[in-house]
């Protein structure tokens, strides 16, 4: 090689390392919440120095469904290949289908940017690990899905949509809908392994959920609009480290909760606008044999300063809770007047799930009417399994230490409903400065509660 040619390669080799030394890895950073309980610091990552790419540059053309999905599960590879990247939506309308993510990835969705989900079932297989109402399977993909993920996020300021031509006619629940529930719910109560829990047939309709982050940790969702979804809306589920702050989530369909956080621990949901065909946010943890085997709780849970347009519930808590769930606290939000809401806080469980609830704190939340009460506490909800499937084992769950405080309603039957079991009381309910300026029916309705108070 002559001295020229040497000189030459050093130089190339010194300007291609300099290049990629401007492209950075995924880095994270700690978000402190105040609660009033211990919450550990929650890890979420940065991605602020991460490279970017674009899905046009992987060849995704707007209207053409498969080109579009190609390209966005190839700029996610690239991406999660590197260390850290930024998947960029570009403004206008993608249609897609189901999305993988990866670690180490941003979904990024730059303003006036829509990815539109496909309504046939077909493209959200093939099937994967996931879970129907608290009990593990194998089912369709959830619309967006990460499974053992770290380091991921979902951010910008365009919005994610389903299209529900095909989804609104699995709503209702026809006889082979419930035989695969039977099923499952068997499957799952004998410990059956979940690779041998397939769930998609020809009339299971088992709905999957728009966003399901399983098994994964340092997640972020910020700044995007949510229209639309199968089933659960966001579901972090036995995943750690948690933040989903300044969203607008609008979901009118069967069982369209916000937020569904599932034996999982360290989340934040701050900021955001719930308008809900279900509960505004509803925390879980399983559903018996499953959550017993896991043995996983859901922890550590802050939401605060939203506002809720619709829900059956501000924060619901059960009824899939064999796992437990402790330390929750809701503070600072507003459920705007005209809101269709039964209860602000209702925890609901049943002889079948056995786990605990306990440290509940909602403080300094305003309502309208809200059609049942401000608080209800029922240990006896089990809906259309009641005569559908036995109780194979049966577990109590023991609930305890629930504050309210600095709460207002305008009109409610009741303010609080509290219906514990003889044998196992609630205990420890206390009510701070909790008000409603007309109750159509009896202020409280108690069965076997030890040491509730009011001033």
């Amino acid at each position: 090689m002559t001295k020229i040619a040497y000189v030459y390669l050093i130089a190339s080799v010194f300007l291609f390392t300099s290049c990629r030394e401007q492209t950075y890895p995924v880095q994270t950073s700690k978000i402190e919440v105040e609660a009033p309980f211990k919450m550990p610091a929650i890890t979420v990552p940065d991605f602020n120095k991460c490279e970017q790419f674009d899905i046009t540059n992987f060849g995704a053309v707007k209207g053409n469904k498969e080109l579009n999905s190609k390209a966005i599960s190839d700029a996610i590879s690239e991406a999660n290949k590197i260390g850290g990247g930024i998947v960029v939506i570009p403004e206008g309308e993608w249609i897609t289908k189901t999305i993988h993510l990866k670690s180490n990835v941003n979904l990024h969705l730059n303003k006036g940017s829509v990815l539109l989900f496909s309504e046939a079932p077909e493209d959200y297989l093939p099937a994967v690990n996931t879970t129907w109402e608290g009990m593990e399977c194998y089912n369709y993909s959830p619309l967006i899905y990460a499974y053992q993920c770290k380091n991921i996020a979902i951010t910008g300021q365009g919005k994610l949509k389903a299209k529900m031509d095909v989804w609104e006619t699995w709503f209702p629940r026809p006889e082979p809908h419930m035989n695969s529930l039977k099923r499952l719910y068997n499957l799952a109560s004998y410990n059956k392994p979940v690779e041998e829990r397939q769930m998609v047939n020809d009339s299971a309709h088992f709905r999957p959920q728009f966003i399901q982050f399983n098994r994964s940790r340092n997640i972020l969702l910020e700044g995007i609009s949510i229209e639309n979804s199968p089933f659960w809306t966001i579901h972090p589920y036995l995943s750690k480290d948690v933040v989903i702050r300044n969203l607008n989530v609008y979901a009118h369909g069967h069982n369209n909760d916000g937020v569904d956080p599932e034996m999982s621990e360290n989340v934040l949901i701050e900021n955001c606008v719930f308008d809900q065909g279900d509960d505004a946010i509803a925390i879980k943890s399983g559903r018996n044999q499953d959550a017993w085997r896991l043995n996983t709780p859901s922890k550590n849970i802050v939401m605060r300063n939203c506002t809720m347009k619709n829900g059956h519930q501000l924060v619901a808590i059960g009824s899939e809770l064999s796992g437990g769930i402790e330390n929750v606290f809701v503070d600072n939000c507003n459920v705007i007047e005209g809101a269709k809401m039964f209860h602000l806080v209702f925890i609901k469980t049943n002889e079948r799930r056995g786990g605990y609830v306990k440290n509940i704190f909602v403080e300094n939340i305003k309502a309208g009417k809200i059609a049942n009460g401000v608080l209800g506490i029922e240990t006896d909800v089990v809906y259309q399994w009641r005569d559908l499937v036995p109780t194979i084992e049966r577990r109590l769950t023991p609930i305890s230490d629930v504050y309210l405080k600095n709460v207002s309603a305008t009109e409610t039957e009741y303010l609080s409903k509290i219906f514990g079991q003889a044998e196992l009381p609630i205990e420890n309910v206390f009510l701070k400065n909790v008000s409603v300026d007309n109750i159509l029916k009896e202020k409280h309705i108690h069965e076997n509660v030890i040491n509730f108070m009011e001033n």
